[in-house]
């Protein structure tokens, strides 16, 4: 990157995330109406509209799960710039459970996106799965092309050719056509509004990386001239009706009508971020995902000023939202994330893209605030109180959260489900919030807190873990007494009984303000995951279920696996040498075992027993590798303990309490843990998590 692009790279990437996950929320409610539908019902959108139709703000969406999940294609890859549609056609596989996350599971031939996961599914690789000659024209050319490719250009600032290339290829594994092309203009539109302020120079140079006869050319030819000499927005919609309607293609939602509504809503916004989100809302059809894609181009390209300018009519696009974001996957970690973890992701690798040193906000803290206004979810979650970003109070970077009160608060960040209302809201409306825990027993959390208050205020660390039919328990560390002057760390580690961990967060015993730097956690979790001794459902809910079905019925884990691999998961990408312990009792299986260093349903190590009588330590990496295998004699219905410690590059399986097998591998350095069935049914009672030093 240049010096000019590199100064503010990391402000536009989190302002891009932002305009995303905005527009998004703003538009999902009324997805799909048409614009004579939501004048009677809602009249003009000019802010958030959930509340009037009885809808939560914060969703699991495939709008935003999509585009924050296929990206890391890019990190599973080295940040390879040749990254190739196969590559990234075999991220789908990895992080994407049939039928449960992220894709509108429409079926063969009405789903675009549902199609291409069962040409992959069924080896048919990318772009080949995507493909107008497998699929159908209609097919190829829906929407999802677009909807999906914000972060392959924020990897790719001011570098038009790179922004282009990576498009095409993570179009191409589920569309063609003018889908693509669709895509290819969005993506360079983005990648050049790091450099380039003006929406007609932007279009000029995504209008370059597509044919010059293709339709979505003359699409946007149409438009700006249909703009040129008609001022009023609502009329030139009327025209981009009349001519590019959804009267004029087939499927539920193609890409040519939606495409032509964010030109137009781009022309007219005049370069505001509310008047432009307001248009391209309002002229309906895919709402959410329209606004999605236009909300990340106008952060990135005004940046953070542009969004927060609203705050002049009284419009606060970013408080309501407070950063958070679902992206439910099997990629348990990640399905409670926030923009602000999500930008740094993003920075990352346009970071390494360019061969730049990599940002690593206060030494890699989950919670470090350093973008101007991110609370990363903190809110007030009990008490009367305020939160804000604010300049200062910071020991290794610039900026902190202020937490005031006049009396007592609690001040916490969601780790996994909020509540278990709020899971099974998400259950029935077709998109489920699927995560893991990010905190679990064992492990210690970490923050460094200081005051300006005269007065003393009294600040612990806490967490949330829901308990006895799923009633929320709070533990807390030691409380610090603060008085104006340098800050101080605090520190909790995370009790046995604390399980699962749902928020963290600090308590406060005013009146004043605090500030908190930063807050992290670390260490390998020591915890047992069985059954409670009460009917609670979030411990089940704690668990990625990539089975075809998780009973529990007379065991805590019954797997049952109809075809293929099946994969129960619980942990995060953070964790990296430990032991992970079992007994399995298959009853009726091919394979059968535990996995560690799960990065997915693709991505694993495993300790298995075969109908071989083989007990085989695996690499499963898009493809399966052998390790090292041994006989073992067992038969159906035998209770087997085993474990499967990973300490650096070494893998060493026990079974029954001795070690039997072991293996080298640097392929995978870090992961979460799995039970394992392949085909058949398998039951388990209760699963260790501990560090290798106490195995």
């Amino acid at each position: 990157m240049d010096n000019i692009l590199r100064e503010d790279y990391q402000e536009r990437v989190y302002a891009g995330v932002l305009g995303k996950v905005i527009g998004v929320y703003l538009g999902r409610p009324f997805e799909g109406w048409t614009y004579e539908r939501i004048q009677e019902r809602l009249g003009d959108i000019e802010y958030y509209v959930h509340d009037r139709l009885n809808l939560p703000l914060i969703v699991t969406d495939d709008d935003i799960s999509g585009t924050f999940t296929f990206l890391r294609a890019l990190e599973d890859h080295d940040a390879d710039p040749d990254i190739a549609a196969r590559q990234i056609g075999n991220s789908w596989l990895n992080y994407i459970i049939e039928n449960r996350s992220i894709l509108w599971w429409g079926g063969m031939g009405n789903s675009t996106e549902h199609t291409a996961f069962l040409r992959l599914k069924n080896g048919i690789e990318a772009p080949a799965s995507g493909s107008e000659a497998l699929n159908g024209k209609v097919v190829a050319e829906q929407i999802g092309a677009q909807i999906f490719i914000d972060g392959w250009a924020m990897v790719s600032p001011g570098n038009a050719s790179l922004a282009a290339k990576l498009a095409r290829e993570a179009a191409s594994v589920s569309h063609d056509g003018e889908a693509v092309n669709g895509a290819v203009v969005l993506a360079v539109m983005e990648a050049m509004a790091f450099v380039e302020s003006d929406i007609n120079r932007l279009i000029d140079t995504a209008l370059g990386h597509i044919p010059v006869d293709s339709l979505i050319a003359r699409l946007i030819d149409d438009v700006r001239s249909w703009h040129a000499r008609e001022p009023d927005w609502r009329a030139t919609r009327e025209m981009l009706a009349a001519r590019y309607g959804y009267d004029k293609y087939g499927g539920n939602c193609h890409m040519v009508p939606n495409h032509g509504l964010i030109i137009h809503s781009l022309m007219h916004g005049e370069d505001d971020f509310s008047r432009t989100m307001k248009i391209i809302n309002t002229c309906g059809w895919d709402t959410d995902c329209n606004s999605g894609n236009v909300g990340c181009l106008m952060g990135i390209k005004n940046s953070l000023s542009g969004i927060d300018a609203g705050m002049n009519s009284g419009l606060d696009w970013r408080g309501p939202v407070a950063d958070r974001v679902y992206l439910p996957t099997a990629e348990g970690g990640r399905g409670i994330s926030d923009c602000a973890r999500e930008a740094v992701k993003i920075i990352h690798l346009g970071q390494r893209l360019a061969g730049d040193s990599v940002w690593t906000p206060k030494g890699g803290a989950q919670f470090h605030f350093e973008f101007p206004g991110a609370v990363q979810g903190f809110t007030v979650t009990e008490g009367e109180g305020e939160v804000a970003n604010v300049v200062g109070y910071s020991e290794s970077g610039q900026r902190s959260l202020q937490v005031s009160t006049n009396g007592q608060v609690h001040c916490g960040s969601p780790v996994f489900a909020p509540s278990k209302e709020t899971a099974k809201f998400f259950e029935t409306r077709g998109y489920s919030l699927m995560a893991s825990p990010r905190i679990h027993s064992g492990q210690s959390i970490r923050a460094r807190m200081s005051t300006g208050s005269e007065s003393t205020v009294s600040v612990t660390l806490y967490v949330r873990a829901f308990g006895i039919d799923d009633e929320v328990e709070t533990f807390y560390g030691d409380t610090l007494e603060l008085t104006s002057g340098a800050g101080e760390e605090l520190s909790l580690v995370v009790p046995e009984s604390a399980n699962p961990v749902f928020e963290v967060g600090i308590s406060i015993a005013g009146p004043g303000s605090v500030y908190l730097d930063w807050l992290t956690w670390e260490g390998t979790p020591d915890v047992i995951l069985t059954q409670p001794p009460h009917k609670g459902t979030m411990w089940r809910r704690s668990w990625i279920n990539a089975v075809d079905s998780f009973l529990s019925w007379g065991e805590p884990y019954r797997l049952v696996q109809n075809d293929g691999v099946g994969l129960l998961i619980q942990g995060t990408r953070d964790w990296q040498d430990y032991k992970v312990s079992a007994d399995v009792t298959p009853h009726l299986a091919r394979r059968v075992g535990i996995a560690a260093r799960v990065q997915g349903l693709k991505r694993y190590y495993a300790l298995e027993l075969t109908r071989e009588d083989t007990v085989q330590i695996v690499e499963m990496l898009d493809t399966e590798t052998i390790l090292a295998e041994q006989p073992f004699e067992w038969s159906l219905g035998d209770t087997i303990t085993l474990s499967l410690e990973v300490h650096g590059n070494q893998l060493t399986g026990k079974v029954n309490g001795t070690t039997c097998i072991e293996a080298t591998s640097n392929t995978l350095q870090e992961g979460s843990i799995a039970l394992l069935i392949e085909e058949g049914r398998t039951a388990t009672h209760a699963v260790r998590i501990q560090p290798v030093d106490q195995s």
